[in-house]
């Protein structure tokens, strides 16, 4: 028996509600030629898995998109036998296919993982498409340099948290900011950052001035709202900015873009500091530039350079209710759900 959450309609304006999904329960599909049937461990939830949804790029009744960890149950597939691990894209299910005519959201295919190398989960946030974001973003866009000040939003987050670190170790002077205590305390101390602040300060915008007294050179932003507008004052001339979310605002009720939004309201400085904007869709950088990023984490990771935080949430018909939470801020690092214990 294979369990499913569907999307049941195109979501209106918002945050997610209970509406928005249909669990489903059906029997395990069958491989044809060319597939394998996968039992998935661990299911990603990430920010633009609502953008998605809104858009109507995922259709009523389709299963939910999600990156997945998962074991390989039965194949028909020259490249995978049973008990193999695989970076796959099974979704909101306990069991999805694998291999030809399975559309797998283009630009980041199927792989097999080592458990002996990482820990399997790791593919989906530091070796994985969030890894290779904050990569993208910090050091290909950006490309901060010793002595400069880098500003990263939900810096605890799973993007975050690499970014900031991957700027430190480039020699730059790195900021945080993020929500309640305990993820401020977590920066500086786990994480090595500077220093940050918390956006739920009431005198938010003083004290990032105060933690960036020399401006800030590079942004990477996460947030956008409220955030980016403690950030865009301080920026320095010729500053550089990856705009890899704006999660403050996907829950926007005016029907406008969010990126328009964001654009709209730093043009005159953008445009009177000479900074540079810099859009990141991670499947840009994944051909030209995945090799060199998990060879290098991978030498961060077994060095100790590098640390990152998972926040496990247990069962798959929990799904809903933590994608909720983490566009809400209420995760702590990187959200996974466990649907079947590895």
């Amino acid at each position: 028996m294979n369990q499913q959450w569907r999307l049941a309609r195109t979501p209106p304006a918002g945050w997610p509600t209970d509406g928005d999904f249909e669990w489903v329960e059906a029997s395990a599909p069958e491989p044809g030629p060319g597939q394998c049937l996968t039992e998935t461990l661990y299911l990603s939830l990430d920010p633009y898995q609502w953008g998605r949804r809104r858009s109507g790029a995922e259709s009523p009744g389709s299963v939910c998109h999600g990156r997945t960890v998962s074991r390989v149950l039965q194949s028909r597939h020259p490249d995978y036998q049973p008990g193999d691990y695989l970076f796959n894209t099974n979704g909101w299910q306990r069991c999805g296919l694998t291999g030809d005519g399975i559309t797998d959201f283009g630009y980041m295919h199927p792989r097999r993982l080592d458990p002996t190398l990482a820990p399997l989960s790791s593919a989906l946030g530091v070796m994985g498409m969030l890894g290779l974001t904050a990569y993208a973003g910090m050091l290909v866009q950006c490309q901060p340099i010793a002595g400069e000040t880098v500003v990263v939003s939900a810096a605890s987050g799973g993007v975050g948290q690499i970014a900031g670190q991957l700027a430190k170790l480039a020699g730059a002077r790195v900021v945080g900011i993020a929500g309640d205590p305990k993820k401020v305390a977590f920066c500086k101390a786990r994480l090595g950052f500077d220093d940050c602040v918390s956006h739920l300060d009431p005198d938010y915008p003083e004290a990032l001035r105060a933690a960036c007294p020399d401006g800030v050179d590079v942004y990477f932003e996460n947030v956008g709202g409220k955030v980016f507008e403690g950030v865009l004052p301080l920026l320095n001339a010729k500053a550089r900015i990856t705009l890899c979310g704006m999660i403050a605002q996907y829950g926007d009720t005016s029907g406008q873009s969010p990126r328009d939004t964001w654009l709209a309201a730093g043009s005159a400085v953008f445009s009177a500091r000479k900074v540079q904007v810099h859009p990141l869709f991670v499947g840009d950088y994944v051909a030209s530039h995945q090799a060199a990023f998990l060879a290098l984490m991978g030498d961060y990771l077994r060095q100790e350079k590098v640390v990152y935080l998972e926040d496990f949430r247990a069962g798959l018909e929990v799904a809903p209710t933590a994608f909720g939470e983490m566009l809400r801020g209420g995760n702590f690092g990187k959200t996974l759900v466990v649907v079947q214990d590895p």
